[in-house]
């Protein structure tokens, strides 16, 4: 039996992975019968070995590769007329030959293929389809994000509000990881009372992120009054200096890649090649790289450096280092 699951949502990926192990009996004699492989540097031969091997006291082995689809991923390329082409599929090597052994695999074997983002076009996966159940696993947004986060709380046995559901969309975004630990958190704190927005803007630790938005846009715009309260509020918050520092840089070149590949391409493209999950974090970035040229983001991101070394060779402390930051920032407006 062959499965192919793939997509970037990973927490929906794991567990469709564990409902398989769950439905091929006992967990305790399956976790000896299952190997798992590194897809990038695996050989045909050692996937036939593994897949071959008999279960021991078990009806079923697991064998669990991780990254082979990816290596045989089309990179795009120009011709003369401007148009994409793909490489061919004759570079699939010996990996040609694995259709033909997914035939005469043995009954005892499951065969899962699991990745990353792949694309259509990935000729490896274009001939395994017919052969496997496929499954791919997009990064939930919209209305399917907060149909999720709804389903998740009553599963665990308890309500959310629905400005707490959207609040928690937009903070957090499709990282379902993070999502499920802030829910978690949420129901601990709220107990038997529905989980509110103030519920979420206390505890969730994604807050801190809308904070550094707020920081950022104060030290662009030249708030002088603004962005020392941002910063103090985040201490309250428990960010530490070094992080804040981080976060800092961290938007600043998210601002930069956004102006480089420019804000004409579709929301949803710009928002996979920034490695956005949370739609907020996306428009904030986008309103900023709409106001502030490559100068600007330049001579910050020296001033960054310049701060980040007095931190390091002890030419000030973390805290003061920050704030004299944030302050020369927010003096130059840039």
């Amino acid at each position: 039996m062959l499965y192919i699951f793939y997509g970037r949502d990973d927490f929906s990926l794991y567990q469709a992975l564990e409902e398989i192990k769950a439905d091929l009996g006992n967990s305790e004699m399956l976790a000896v019968n299952t190997v798992k492989l590194d897809g990038g540097h695996l050989t045909l031969n050692e996937l036939k070995h593994n897949c071959s091997v008999a279960p021991f006291l078990s009806s079923h082995r697991l064998v669990i590769v991780k990254g082979l689809l990816g290596r045989f991923e089309l990179e795009q390329s120009k011709s003369r007329s401007g148009k994409g082409i793909t490489k061919s599929e004759n570079e699939l090597g010996e990996w040609q030959d694995l259709a033909s052994y997914i035939k005469q695999m043995p009954e005892t074997a499951v065969l899962i293929l699991a990745d990353s983002k792949i694309s259509g076009y990935n000729p490896l996966l274009k001939k395994l389809s017919p052969l496997a159940k496929v499954k791919t696993f997009p990064l939930l947004r919209g209305r399917r994000l907060t149909t999720w986060i709804q389903q998740r709380v009553t599963n665990e046995g308890g309500s959310i509000t629905s400005e707490a559901v959207n609040l928690l969309a937009d903070l957090i975004g499709g990282n379902l990881w993070a999502m499920n630990n802030e829910i978690q958190k949420l129901l601990l704190y709220s107990q038997n009372r529905p989980i509110s927005e103030d519920d979420v803007r206390q505890l969730v630790s994604y807050a801190q992120e809308a904070s550094i938005f707020a920081l950022v846009d104060a030290i662009l715009e030249g708030q002088s009054g603004m962005a020392p309260k941002v910063l103090h509020q985040l201490y309250q918050q428990g960010a530490s200096p070094n992080y804040i520092l981080v976060m800092i840089t961290r938007q600043f070149r998210l601002i930069a890649l956004a102006k480089e590949l420019g804000l004409g391409l579709p929301r949803h493209k710009l928002q996979d090649k920034l490695g956005l999950t949370s739609g907020y974090a996306l428009d904030k970035t986008l309103s900023q790289a709409k106001l502030y040229d490559f100068e600007r983001i330049k001579q910050a991101y020296h001033k960054l450096l310049e701060t980040d070394l007095a931190i390091k060779t002890g030419k000030y402390k973390d805290q003061l280092a920050l704030e004299l930051l944030v302050t020369e920032l927010t003096g130059s407006r840039l």
